[in-house]
C-alpha cells in the first residue's frame, strides 16, 4: 500500500477521491448508501412516492366532490380547461399523456355529466373545442378553492417565503420532467 491510501500507486489530487470526485470534509456525512445510490435521492424518491399516493387519493375525493359519477383521471381534464379556457382533444390528449380514443370516452363521460361541451373549432372546421360548461366551472371553481382553502390551514404554520420556495422548486421539477 502507497502512503496515498489508494493501494494503486497513483496519487490522487488533494482533495479528490481515486475517482476524481470531491471528496467529503471530515465533517460531512457519506452521502451514498450501501447500494451506492445517494441518500439525497433515496429520500426524494421516498418523499415524492408518499405525495404522489397522496395526491391519487386526493385526486379521487375531488372528482367526487366534483361529481359523484366523475372518474379521478378527469379531474385534471377538468381543471386544465378551467386554467386555459377551450382546449381541442388532441391538445388534452397530450397534456394528459392519453390516445385519442380514450380522450374521447373521458370527454364523452364529461358531456354527459353536464360538465363539458364541445364546439366547432372556428379555425378548422374539421376539429372541435372542448370548454367547460357553466355548471363544469361552478363545480370545479368550489372544489378547487376548497383544495386551496385546505393548504392555507394546513401549512398556516410555514413561513410564506417557505411555501413560495416550496412551489418554486415544484415547478422547477415539473419542467424539467415534462421534457
Amino acid at each position: 500500500m502507497h502512503e496515498d491510501g489508494n493501494g494503486d500507486g497513483r496519487g490522487n489530487a488533494p482533495g479528490t477521491s481515486p475517482s476524481g470526485a470531491p471528496e467529503a470534509s471530515p465533517g460531512d456525512a457519506p452521502h451514498a448508501s450501501p447500494g451506492g445510490v445517494d441518500r439525497e435521492f433515496l429520500s426524494l424518491e421516498r418523499e415524492l412516492t408518499v405525495l404522489l399516493r397522496r395526491a391519487r387519493a386526493n385526486q379521487g375525493e375531488m372528482a367526487r366532490e366534483v361529481h359523484p359519477d366523475l372518474e379521478p383521471a378527469a379531474y385534471g381534464l377538468l381543471v386544465r380547461l378551467e386554467e386555459l379556457g377551450r382546449q381541442r382533444a388532441t391538445e388534452l390528449a397530450a397534456y394528459i399523456g392519453v390516445g385519442k380514443a380514450t380522450m374521447s370516452r373521458q370527454l364523452r363521460a364529461l358531456e354527459e355529466l353536464g360538465l363539458v361541451a364541445r364546439e366547432p373549432d372556428p379555425a378548422d372546421g374539421r376539429a372541435w373545442l372542448v370548454a367547460l360548461t357553466e355548471e363544469g366551472r361552478t363545480r370545479v371553481g368550489r372544489v378547487r378553492e376548497a383544495r386551496r382553502a385546505r393548504y392555507v390551514s394546513q401549512l398556516a404554520h410555514w413561513d410564506r417565503g417557505a411555501v413560495a420556495e416550496l412551489a418554486r422548486l415544484l415547478h422547477e421539477l415539473n419542467q424539467g420532467m415534462a421534457k
